[in-house]
């Protein structure tokens, strides 16, 4: 699984002109599946996306997790983070899982989410959705879980 983890003030995402997540402080979090992820990729994810010390604490040093700030999250589905552009100049996107095994895994995800966090938000799975946000420091981090 792949996520790029965006530090918010706030963020929303709209579908067809109507806002159907929208989070104050914490993270917006967009969210790619890849062929070969299953139950135990997500919680591997999500497990470092919770405890991750990347909030400012009283002295402005990046020590504080999502829960000791009392964030929330805002998770978007984002197929093209397996975008491979290695050969020409149109993107591949055969990386990405099928459709419905990345929405399984993708609903999994926001419900681990859903038990450690009061305010989770979510996207529309598969469609085209416009996503704005105020990037906090700005502080963005890319996890691969490949490479945790």
């Amino acid at each position: 699984m792949r996520a790029v983890l965006q530090c918010v003030s706030e963020a929303r995402v709209e579908v067809d002109g109507a806002t159907v997540g929208a989070v104050g402080p914490g993270f917006l979090i967009l969210l790619g599946v890849g062929h070969g992820d299953d139950e135990e990729t997500v919680r591997k994810l999500w497990g470092k996306i919770e405890k991750l010390r990347v909030f400012d604490d009283e002295s402005g040093k990046t020590n504080l997790n999502l829960a000791a700030i009392g964030g929330s999250v805002l998770v978007v589905s984002q197929f093209t983070l397996y975008a491979n552009c290695k050969k020409g100049n149109r993107p591949s996107f055969t990386d990405a899982a099928a459709p419905a095994e990345a929405q399984r895994l993708y609903e999994y995800f926001v419900s681990l989410a859903r038990m450690s966090v009061p305010r989770v938000e979510t996207g529309r799975f598969g469609a085209m959705m416009e996503v704005s946000l105020v990037n906090h420091g700005p502080f963005t981090i890319c996890l691969d879980t490949d490479n945790l």
